[in-house]
């Protein structure tokens, strides 16, 4: 082999490697993986509180839930859940009922729900104390007309008195992922009527589908009573009234400033944070109860003076974090 040989193959090789090198996939992973068919990073610890995720997704490419009919058994069997026994409905495929919605989020995300499912915050699924498992129902924010079906896959919520839990996908479509809370209404939806007004028939339909969940619904009723205790908290919103903080001052009398008030504990805390990083003037959360429920407002204070509070007030608008008004402690 020539000396011009030899270096059109070392070159040769050298381009070989660089191509090989380029075409390697990067050393960190994606920021979502697929993992035991939920979402999230692969490396998902479950957090001891409750909340959003710290991944995102665009939930508006997240489709709803398909109905899809249902010809197995339905968990629908009474239950006993903090000394209260509940009685599921047998047919939820008529059910209406308006009320409060609330979410849960990273604290479950990849739990069993009580239907032996994996729970994915950004799935599109929902927790109903009463509704038989499974069962689809459409949720409507009464407060801005959007909609979504879900697949009630879960129980709950217990601790309060909302009506549904939502995943937080589903609370992010509607609109009230921020505010924890929101007024909506819930319909039963029947799968097999869902896809006639499609114009198509639905999958693996099928004979006498009706008589078969009819038949479900009878023989659960003769079940003994079960025992479910549900995860503490189970939605993001909180139901008892907390104090955040050292609080020292806290309670005292004197000038305050209320920069935010927020039905979701995580919301306040976000703004917490980001008001004691820009003031020293002592930053905290305290919870109420209004109008049934619980609300947490995020203060800055006592203040010594009014040109204190003019003063912040002016940064906190300058920083866009909301527009805060005077009110004494309580």
């Amino acid at each position: 082999m020539t000396r011009l040989q030899a270096r059109l193959l070392g070159l040769m090789v050298a381009i070989a490697l660089v191509a090989g090198c380029s075409s390697k996939p990067p050393s960190s992973p994606p920021a979502v993986v697929k993992g035991g068919g939920i979402s999230g990073p692969e490396n998902y610890s479950r957090p001891h509180q409750d909340g959003a995720p710290w991944w995102d997704v665009d939930v508006s490419a997240i489709p709803d839930a398909v109905p899809t009919p249902h010809f197995g058994p339905f968990k629908a069997s009474p239950y006993k859940v903090l000394g209260k026994t509940y009685y599921p409905i047998g047919d939820g495929r008529n059910y209406r009922e308006t009320g409060t919605a609330s979410w849960y989020g990273t604290k479950f995300h990849g739990q069993p729900t009580a239907n032996g499912e994996k729970y994915d915050l950004y799935g599109m699924s929902a927790a109903h104390k009463t509704l038989p498992l499974p069962s689809y129902v459409r949720v409507t924010n009464i407060d801005n007309g959007k909609t979504v079906v879900l697949r009630v896959n879960d129980r709950g919520p217990f601790y309060s008195d909302r009506i549904i839990d939502l995943s937080f996908a589903a609370a992010k479509k509607l609109g009230f992922a921020e505010s924890g809370t929101a007024r909506v209404k819930v319909e039963g939806i029947d799968p097999v009527q869902w896809w006639a007004d499609r114009g198509q028939q639905p999958p693996m339909v099928l004979a006498q589908p009706q008589k078969v969940a009819s038949q479900v619904a009878v023989s659960t009723l003769a079940q003994p009573v079960e025992n479910y205790t549900p995860p503490p908290a189970q939605h993001a919103g909180a139901t008892l009234p907390v104090e955040v903080g050292n609080g020292d001052g806290a309670v005292a009398s004197g000038l305050f400033l209320q920069v935010g008030a927020f039905a979701n504990p995580d919301a306040a805390q976000l703004l917490r944070d980001k008001l004691s990083s820009m003031t020293v003037a002592p930053v905290f959360v305290s919870s109420v109860v209004h109008r049934e429920q619980v609300l947490h407002r995020v203060r800055l204070g006592p203040i010594g003076s009014l040109d204190e509070a003019e003063q912040i007030e002016q940064s906190v608008r300058l920083a866009n974090l909301g527009q805060p008004r005077r009110v004494r402690g309580d």
